[in-house]
């Protein structure tokens, strides 16, 4: 005797059903990571296009005002003693990185001063040799006005290129244009220089520390030195250069600090 099965319609709509909502699920994780992969390539490429190439038109925007012996205001440094911009703070982070979320301290007369201040338009070329790095620095340690533009940016309170104390930076280190994703290759007696309208520091690398606390502010003072790593950093007066960035790599959690000296000055 053949036994003939029966086939329940209604398993048959429960397997469509599934099917369709796997088939689904898939589109729906597929399309989710595509926007994902174009998010990191905008992040991770697309930002360093754009800071970079702006930050390449800026540093020869200054070469020309200098060469020209003109008046843009980018020929001066801004006043070391004044406050910035909302935005512009020492707290200024990122995914990417930021440099400190202390408040620096404050410290004596710049090199030269003017009296009202663009906040994030550069005012003197950071060159670092050894990282093939050439790029411009700007008042400030805000994201939107600086940073983010592939500028380094400086500590307002923190001294200026050439003075006694400290001239505290900033720079991400991934993303906008990642001008110091590279300074922990910096070794000693590595040389940066600081042009700025009137001449050209140099400042000689001395010491490193890996890794130290985002708040961590002395790091930036005008004698700096760790409190949170006791026996990194200085105990004397000087002319002190200081580049901080985040640590590790794609994350803000930690910081990065290398120190120079302050070897040459030469009038331009």
């Amino acid at each position: 005797m053949v036994r003939v099965r029966v086939v329940q319609h209604s398993g048959l709509r429960r397997r469509a059903l599934r099917r369709r909502v796997l088939w689904g699920g898939g589109e729906v994780l597929v399309t989710v990571g595509v926007v994902l992969l174009l998010l990191v390539v905008h992040q991770v490429w697309w930002t360093n296009r754009e800071a970079r190439a702006g930050a390449e038109r800026e540093v020869r925007a200054l070469e020309r005002a200098w060469d020209g012996g003109g008046g843009d205001s980018r020929t001066a440094a801004p006043d070391a003693t004044a406050t910035p911009e909302a935005g512009s703070g020492a707290g200024a982070g990122s995914g990417a990185d930021s440099a400190s979320e202390s408040s620096p301290p404050s410290t004596g007369s710049p090199e030269r001063s003017a009296p009202s201040p663009d906040w994030s338009q550069a005012y003197a070329i950071l060159t670092i040799p050894r990282l093939h790095l050439r790029v411009p620095v700007a008042e400030g340690v805000g994201k939107g006005g600086v940073l983010d533009k592939g500028y380094v940016g400086h500590y307002p309170g923190t001294g200026q290129p050439g003075q006694a104390g400290n001239f505290a930076l900033a720079g991400h280190r991934n993303t906008h244009g990642e001008p110091f994703r590279y300074i922990n290759r910096l070794q000693p007696e590595d040389t940066v220089r600081v042009e700025t309208r009137s001449a050209t520091y140099t400042y000689a690398v001395d010491r490193t520390l890996p890794q130290t606390s985002a708040r961590d502010g002395s790091v930036i003072a005008p004698i700096p030195r760790s409190t949170v790593k006791p026996g990194h950093g200085y105990t004397e007066p000087g002319y002190y250069l200081t580049l901080t960035t985040c640590t590790p790599e794609y994350t803000s959690k930690y910081r990065l600090v290398v120190w120079g000296k302050l070897v040459s000055m030469r009038p331009r």
